[in-house]
């Protein structure tokens, strides 16, 4: 299992251009595309649909001619029922293939969403804690639900809005230029006009979604911190509700504005369109009244009819292509996220790790570490060694650099140089799973998620046996606890835990992490928030499952220290000094005047 010593120096982060970033926001249409191509079959049938509808309405104006020219002035009864059944059924046909290609095409878009959504909160789940910690509570939340949600309609209906429109226009067209191709030489003179005017539109509208997808994630944001328990409880202890309050009402207020800004942008230019296009149709009429004779009364109206029938496509094709060009701000900002680079993923090649046979033998050799925007290393040169089954306890002041040292035995962090390893395997050439089950962290801040006991503690072990997870709360010394709930297990812990006092939420902690019986445990404070005789009770019970383990401990309190195999003082980023309690108290240095 032992793997080759390597160093890997830290690679200092090159600063990025302001339009490289302009670049990387670029969202070309093919990339957009792609999204469909693993549905090239039933986008296939729905162009079919589509294509087949398109051809079928066209008989209606012909029919319309077939009534006015010849039904109507013959009388002929029997042809004008067929000509009236052959109406009827064109509208039939026309209608059941709609609904088909409704629903195929709904079906497709949101698989695509479905998609989207996945990708990206799968790839977020992926990221450091770097990037969690540098990004607005609210923020990630905002792009999975208002920036995919607001591309549904674009995703759900753009690639069948384009290939019915573009079929109904051409099909149209060539229908025109059968009955006159005169005539249909003074449509093509709105044309032009249409597509400058089209794409004015279109740039205005995808300035003003972006900055509308910007106001939402403030509006998110604001909502996640001010309406969550911990922030009512400080907006309540310090009476910023008022503050907070009208915080909210002036971004609600700016996205008013914008809403009706995107709503109204263009729209006197395309109000301008429409009545051009009304605008025809009374030319020709005029033309047919000063030209008699040019014409048939059937032609007349078939061709109107079928122009009428052009205009509406030809609009709505327009329409998409505003709708493509506003959205491309909420593709930019979903590929965003989708491009983030990964900070700590797995190996290309990883070592193979049986998780049950690791002994845990944790070295860390000269390892630095710099969080990213600061300039002063957390930890530097740092080396320590911890055999197997042994415990090693980190002391120092508040931001010597202890926490950092226990993120990167965990690899919440890699190292900018140096290594560290468990059994001479370097965390960088480990599978992250393997790894997780490795190491087990019980952090000074519990998390508890909004569900019941049972399901928090089996949320570090899926498969965990109620009894596994009866054991490992007698373990954590919480077991009573949670039997006297009203439910018991079941009973729902509520918002982050808040029903819980910190020790109960801790010890809660403990016993999820004691339930993926890990072969190192790192506890960073794991005891700050318990009483002086549950600590005890609790260290008690880390001393019982500790038995085998490696266990690295942070704490302030010597007294949950002074048991360790070694003990290591920890200031600015350095170790002090090192060796067991008596050893240090008796070199009178910095151990000894922290136990003073």
């Amino acid at each position: 299992m032992e793997a080759d010593p390597q160093t890997r120096p830290g690679k200092s982060p090159r600063s990025v251009t302001a339009a490289e970033k302009e670049q990387a926001r670029a969202v070309s249409l093919r990339r957009i595309g792609r999204l469909f191509t693993p549905y090239a079959r039933p986008l296939t049938i729905v162009v079919a649909t589509i294509v087949a509808s398109s051809v079928v309405a066209l008989a209606s104006p012909f029919l319309l001619r077939a009534v006015i020219d010849d039904a109507l002035p013959a009388q002929d009864v029997v042809l004008l029922a067929w000509l009236a059944a052959g109406m009827v059924a064109v509208a039939a046909v026309t209608a059941v293939l709609g609904v088909v290609q409704t629903w195929l095409s709904t079906r497709i878009g949101q698989q695509v969403m479905h998609r989207l959504r996945t990708d990206v909160f799968a790839h977020l789940q992926r990221q450091s804690l770097a990037f969690f910690t540098r990004t607005r509570t609210g923020e990630v939340q905002s792009r999975i639900t208002n920036d995919i949600g607001g591309m549904q309609s674009v995703v759900t209906s753009t690639a069948t809005a384009v290939a019915a429109n573009l079929t109904t226009v051409i099909a149209t067209a060539a229908a025109m230029a059968a009955l006159s191709w005169q005539l249909s030489l003074i449509t093509l003179v709105v044309m032009p006009p249409a597509v400058w005017a089209t794409r004015r539109v279109a740039g205005m509208r995808r300035a003003i979604t972006a900055r509308q997808q910007r106001e939402l994630a403030d509006l998110n944001v604001t909502v996640e911190e001010g309406l969550s328990v911990s922030g009512i409880q400080l907006s309540k202890t310090l009476g910023a509700g008022p503050a907070v309050v009208e915080r909210f009402t002036a971004s609600s207020e700016r996205l008013i504005d914008l809403e009706l800004r995107s709503q109204l942008a263009g729209r006197w230019r395309m109000a301008s369109m429409s009545v051009l296009f009304a605008a025809v149709p009374a030319v020709i009429y005029l033309g047919a009244g000063l030209v008699p004779g040019t014409m048939t009364i059937g032609t007349l109206v078939a061709f109107t009819t079928l122009q009428a029938g052009l205009f509406r496509p030809l609009m709505g094709l327009l329409n998409v292509g505003v709708s493509i060009v506003s959205s491309l701000a909420l593709f930019a900002r979903i590929f965003e996220y989708l491009d983030l680079p990964v900070e700590v993923d797995d190996p290309e090649h990883p070592v193979e790790v049986d998780p049950a046979r690791v002994r845990g033998h944790v070295r860390l050799e000269d390892v630095t570490f710099t969080y990213p925007g600061s300039d002063v290393a957390a930890v530097a040169g740092v080396t320590l060694d911890v055999p197997a089954g042994t415990t090693l306890a980190l002391v120092g002041e508040t931001g010597s650099g202890k926490t950092t040292l226990a993120g990167l035995v965990a690899r919440l962090h890699d190292p900018d140089a140096g290594r560290v390893t468990i059994d001479g395997v370097d965390l960088r050439d480990m599978r992250l799973a393997d790894l997780a089950a490795v190491v087990g962290v019980v952090s000074q801040e519990t998390y508890l998620l909004h569900t019941t006991v049972r399901e928090n503690l089996r949320y570090a072990r899926p498969d965990a046996t109620d009894a596994e997870i009866e054991d490992a709360a007698r373990a954590a010394q919480v077991h009573d606890l949670i039997a006297a709930l009203p439910e018991g297990y079941d009973t729902v812990v509520g918002s982050r835990g808040h029903r819980f006092s910190g020790g109960e939420k801790q010890r809660l902690a403990i016993a999820r992490t004691l339930l993926r019986d890990p072969r190192v445990l790192v506890l960073d404070e794991a005891t700050s928030a318990l009483d002086t005789e549950t600590e005890r009770a609790v260290q008690r019970a880390f001393d019982a499952v500790a038995a085998g383990r490696t266990t690295i401990t942070i704490a302030h309190r010597l007294s949950t220290v002074r048991a360790a195999d070694r003990i290591a003082v920890v200031d600015h980023g350095r170790v002090a000094e090192s060796g067991t309690h008596d050893d240090l108290v008796a070199g009178g240095g910095r151990y000894a005047a922290l136990a003073a």
